[in-house]
């Protein structure tokens, strides 16, 4: 296609505003709306998960469901601490090692999933130390609802029109009004289905169905390879940071990097929790 036919193909931007709503000096964004509906979701759907003891081992819960309620603090700060350093350090080390004061302005972006989730997973260890909960078991609890808040936050994403996919000709592309003169693939939204919606009900599915909560560490696995294999996919259509850009030819970016290791992780550990299950 020439340019102006691909132009002619772009679906038009939906122009919606970042800003959900302001009260005086301060604005609430779309984006840090969907980091508290991601937080709350996870907590409401864990509570729902060790509500209902047949789910686990022995039809045992392994936990007093107010414990989550004082876990959302630390899943707060696990994931904003974890997300921002997670970017400075794979994504822009450069600049701020070069500017630190600007390393805390996190309402300036600038958050990477893989530093989220290794915030996370400190914050879970850290808090069933604490209280005595089953490492495993905690994992999967929170696990089981993560994806909906990436699936949230990526349509966040489209709204302020950043992390657009690499320029296209299918009829579905999307013109960016800061990406540029072509339309791209609006790639936020492949990960908002496939990281977010389709691995919460894979996710719902090994739990209500195949009863995987009775082998911990299945369903905490099977979301970190789910969401590993969804980023992979989803890197081929996503325009990777400007500052790194392709790793390696013409397709080979951070993101996927990061994404292997999780994949590896996540199938080992479904095998470790079906060996461990099937020996208790």
């Amino acid at each position: 296609m020439t340019e102006p036919q691909i132009m002619m193909a772009a679906l038009p931007f939906p122009n919606i505003d970042p800003v959900l709503f302001s009260v005086g000096p301060l604005s609430v964004h779309w984006y840090g709306i969907g980091y508290v509906i991601g937080i709350l979701f996870a907590w409401w759907y864990g509570k729902k998960l060790v509500n209902n003891a047949r789910l686990w081992p022995n039809n045992n819960a392994p936990m007093d469901p107010l414990a989550l309620d004082d876990f959302v603090l630390w899943a707060a700060l696990g994931v904003v601490i974890g997300g921002r350093l997670g970017y400075v350090l794979f994504y822009n080390f450069g600049f701020y090692i070069s500017n630190p004061l600007e390393i805390p302005a996190v309402w300036d972006g600038g958050m990477s999933f893989h530093g989220g989730i290794l915030g996370t997973t400190v914050a879970m260890i850290l808090f069933a130390k604490k209280r005595g909960i089953p490492v495993w078991s905690m994992f999967d609890t929170i696990a089981a609802g993560v994806p909906i808040g990436l699936g949230v936050v990526r349509i966040a994403n489209f709204i302020n029109s950043e992390l657009w996919g690499r320029v296209s000709d299918v009829s579905w592309a999307v013109y960016f009004p800061n990406g540029g003169p072509l339309p791209r693939h609006p790639s936020q939204l492949y990960e908002a289905a496939l990281e977010g919606f389709v691995l919460f009900f894979v996710l719902a599915l090994l739990i209500w169905k195949g009863n995987k909560l009775k082998a911990p560490g299945f369903i905490a696995g099977a979301f970190v390879a789910g969401y590993g294999l969804s980023r992979i996919l989803v890197e081929f259509f996503r325009e990777p940071d400007a500052q790194l850009g392709y790793l390696v030819g013409n397709w080979m970016t951070m993101g996927m990097v990061l994404s292997v290791p999780m994949v590896l992780l996540g199938a080992w550990a479904m095998v470790r929790a079906n060996r461990a299950a099937a020996k208790a």
